[in-house]
């Protein structure tokens, strides 16, 4: 079977390339040809027969028309009209054709916002950028994106997929990555949190204490604060020393030799709440 299966891929290549048409390696267009690695991805997404999949970057339908087996229907997302030109041609006469929808166009930004009724999200990205997601406090790849995508989502790699696997083959590997919203999200103001994050982690390797030592986040804080003030009908102190304040928070809560590097998604939002009681705010 896996033999049948690579000959046809590699007869859809093969019409693409005698009709002249070119992958864009710009806009990441590297068409994963193995059919067992196709094959593995369908089965560890998991696919219900009621689940409603969104394919962004259907290409030529290699994963397409497998996910249409296992699917209540596909919403495949594509910039080039020549790969949905593709596609609908080679579901075109089948009894699945009826369950696949096509929308042409980058509809990507869109889809981070359909959390609702979004039960996981299985990604092909480039293997470091995948290891920053699932990165762990003192892992060297620990950053800010791994503290933020994990406070809203339960992440792992599934599998890593060699750059032969494509063609054209991309000048580095790739990953598959599983996310799962967490549901409910944290009950926490995420602007505040993306605020702190941002401050803290300009420097992952500094201590707290040295971060929050810049003029430029001092000056923010203190207008924040006057506004919390003022917006709550509080007094504004009349020798307000925002350095003072921002040093006894952080020795009252045990932080101020703490990094970002080695703080975990209980540690930050201990330190959020510490300022936010004190009328301190990041956005």
């Amino acid at each position: 079977m896996p033999k049948i299966r690579a000959a046809k891929l590699s007869r859809v290549h093969n019409n693409i390339e005698k009709q002249g048409i070119l992958f864009n390696t710009n806009i990441g267009q590297h068409i994963l040809k193995n059919p067992l690695i196709i094959q593995k991805i369908v089965e560890k997404a998991a696919i219900r027969p009621t689940d409603v999949v969104l394919e962004i970057g259907p290409g030529t339908g290699n994963m397409t028309v497998k996910m249409l087996e296992k699917s209540k229907k596909v919403i495949a997302c594509e910039v080039d009209t020549r790969m949905v030109a593709e596609l609908q041609k080679r579901v075109q006469g089948t009894e699945n054709r009826s369950k696949l929808q096509v929308i042409i166009g980058d509809v990507f930004v869109k889809c981070l916002t359909w959390r609702e009724g979004l039960r996981c999200a299985v990604l092909m990205f480039q293997r470091e950028f995948a290891e920053r997601l699932v990165a762990k406090p003192g892992d060297k790849l620990y950053c800010r994106l791994s503290v933020n995508t994990q406070l809203l989502a339960r992440v792992d790699i599934l599998m890593k997929v060699g750059k032969n696997n494509f063609k054209p083959p991309p000048k580095v590997e790739s990953s598959v990555v599983r996310l799962e919203p967490r549901n409910p999200p944290p009950p926490i103001n995420y602007q505040e949190w993306d605020g702190l994050t941002r401050i803290a982690f300009v420097r992952k390797n500094k201590t707290l204490s040295a971060a929050f030592k810049q003029t430029a986040v001092l000056t923010l804080l203190e207008k924040n604060f006057k506004l919390h003030c003022s917006l709550n009908d509080k007094p504004i102190p009349e020798e307000l020393d925002m350095k003072k304040m921002v040093d006894d928070i952080l020795q009252k809560a045990q932080a101020e030799d703490t990094r970002a590097r080695s703080m975990d998604m209980d540690d930050f939002i201990r330190i959020l709440h510490a300022f936010n009681s004190a009328g301190i705010h990041f956005s």
